[in-house]
C-alpha cells in the first residue's frame, strides 16, 4: 500500500499548493440553514432559511468579501467561514460564474457530545467538557457538482458571532463507485483537522459502517489514540494506517469486491466531542441477463421459435447458461438441446456470452403454455430472465374453444330455422 499512500500524499500537496496560488477561488456557498422548530410535536417540525457561506482560507480573506450582501437573507444567516484546510475551496464547489447549477449545501446547529462507540470513547476519558466547547457549533454538508465531492465539516464560532472556523472536515471525491466483481476497490475518504484546536491533541478515531435496506454492520474501526483496530467479522477490508496518520487518508480498501458489498458505506471521523461523516455508494457489477424476443409469444401448430439469452457485464469467468420451462401447472423442468457461444471481452474487462434454444416443431416439445426461463449461474450470483409462451392446438380444443364452437353452432341453427 506504500505506492497508494505516496500518490494520495502527493495529491494532497498539489491540492494545497493550488489553493495557496488560487486562494481567491474559495466559493460563496448558497445553503439552507435547517433546524428543529420549538415545540413538542412528533415528528419534530423543521424550519429552513436561506443562508450564505463566504469561505476563505484565513480570517483576512474571509472578512473582505462582504460587498453586495443579498437583501433577502437574514444577516444572522450570513457566515464568514475560515477554512485553513481549504476543503470548501475545491473546484466541484465552485461553479462557473453565472452557472444555473449550484452545489447542494445544508447547515445545521451542532451539539458536541462524547462518543458512545468503544473505539472512540478513549478520546473523552477525562469526562470533562473543556471551556473551548462553550461556543456556537455548526455542521455543514455539501455535495459538489456531478457528484465529484461529498463534504462534511464541523465548525466553531465564538458565541453570538457569524465567523466560524472549520475544526474537522471529512470528504470523498467519489460519492458513487462501480466495481467489477472480484476486483479490488478503494472507497475514497479523507479528513483534515485544525491543528491549533485543543480537540485535535486527544487523537482521533475512524469508523467504516455498511448500510443496505435498513440493515447495517460494522466493517472496520480504528482507535487512532491507542493505535488499535476493533475486532470485526469483516474479511478483506483494511486501511492504510501510515497514510491515515500522515495525510488523513481514511480510504477503505476492499481486496475483492463481492455482490454482498453493494450498498452504502459511511466513513466517520471522531475527535473528542465531535463527529463528522460522509457516505459513499458502492455497486458491484454482476451479470446482466436478457431474453429475446422479450414479449409474450404465441406458437401455432407446426411452428418453431428460436430464443436467445444474452449475459453481459460479468467477470470473472466462467458463467453457466441453461434453459428451463415452467409449465402452467407449476412444474419446472430443464430444457435440453440449447447451444452456447464463446465469450467475448469488452474494453472494461467484463465478458459477454449467449445461448440459444429452439422450441416447437423440430426443437424442444414444450407440451403446453408456460414460461421459458434462461438461468445464468455465476460467482456473482444466479440471475433469471424469462418470456411467456402460449402453445395452441397441441392438446385438442380447450374449454374456451368448446364454448366458442357451441356458440357458433347455435348461431347457425338459428339462421337455418329462420
Amino acid at each position: 500500500m506504500t505506492d497508494f499512500a505516496t500518490i494520495y500524499k502527493l495529491s494532497i500537496i498539489a491540492f494545497a499548493y493550488a489553493v495557496q496560488v488560487y486562494g481567491a477561488t474559495c466559493p460563496v456557498l448558497e445553503c439552507w440553514f435547517v433546524q428543529e422548530k420549538s415545540g413538542r410535536g412528533f415528528p419534530a417540525a423543521m424550519s429552513q432559511e436561506k443562508s450564505l457561506l463566504y469561505v476563505g482560507t484565513d480570517p483576512v480573506s474571509t472578512g473582505t468579501r462582504t460587498k453586495n450582501l443579498p437583501a433577502d437573507i437574514d444577516a444572522a444567516r450570513i457566515y464568514h467561514v475560515t477554512d485553513p484546510g481549504a476543503a470548501f475551496c475545491s473546484s466541484p464547489l465552485c461553479p462557473p460564474e453565472g452557472s444555473v447549477r449550484k452545489p447542494q449545501c445544508e447547515i445545521n446547529p451542532f451539539l458536541p457530545h462524547p462518543a458512545v462507540v468503544q473505539w472512540a470513547a478513549p478520546l473523552t476519558e477525562s469526562a470533562h467538557s473543556p471551556i473551548y466547547l462553550q461556543a456556537d457549533w455548526l455542521s455543514v454538508s455539501a455535495q459538489g457538482l456531478d457528484g465529484q465531492l461529498t463534504l462534511s465539516s464541523v465548525m466553531r464560532a465564538p458565541t453570538n458571532t457569524n465567523k466560524p472556523s472549520v475544526i474537522v472536515s471529512v470528504f470523498s471525491r467519489t460519492a458513487s463507485v462501480r466495481a467489477r466483481l472480484g476486483a479490488p476497490v478503494v472507497l475514497d475518504c479523507g479528513f483534515w483537522t485544525e491543528s491549533s484546536s485543543p480537540l485535535t491533541t486527544g487523537g482521533f478515531s475512524v469508523e467504516w459502517r455498511y448500510q443496505f435496506r435498513g440493515e447495517g454492520r460494522l466493517v472496520l474501526a480504528y482507535d487512532g489514540k491507542n493505535d488499535r483496530l476493533a475486532q470485526t467479522t469483516e474479511e478483506g477490508a483494511q486501511l492504510d494506517i501510515a497514510a491515515l496518520h500522515q495525510t488523513g487518508n481514511a480510504s477503505l480498501i476492499l481486496q475483492e469486491a463481492q455482490v454482498r458489498h453493494s450498498g452504502t458505506y459511511i466513513c466517520s471521523v471522531y475527535l473528542p466531542y465531535l463527529l463528522s461523516q460522509v457516505s459513499i455508494n458502492l455497486e458491484v457489477e454482476a451479470p446482466s441477463l436478457s431474453v429475446s424476443p422479450s414479449t409474450p409469444q404465441v406458437l401455432l401448430p407446426g411452428q418453431s421459435l428460436s430464443l436467445q439469452c444474452r449475459a453481459s457485464g460479468f467477470t470473472p469467468l466462467p458463467l453457466e447458461l441453461r434453459w428451463e420451462f415452467l409449465g402452467a401447472d407449476g412444474e419446472l423442468r430443464p430444457l435440453v438441446g440449447g447451444r452456447v457461444s464463446g465469450h467475448t471481452q469488452a474494453r472494461d474487462g467484463t465478458f459477454t456470452q449467449s445461448s440459444w434454444v429452439e422450441v416447437g416443431q423440430g426443437g424442444v416439445d414444450l407440451g403446453g403454455a408456460g414460461e421459458v426461463v434462461c438461468v445464468g449461474v455465476h460467482a456473482g450470483g444466479t440471475r433469471r430472465a424469462r418470456v411467456s409462451l402460449s402453445v395452441i392446438g397441441l392438446r385438442g380444443p380447450t374449454v374456451e374453444d368448446s364454448m366458442a364452437m357451441v356458440a357458433v353452432a347455435l348461431g347457425l341453427y338459428g339462421l337455418i330455422v329462420s
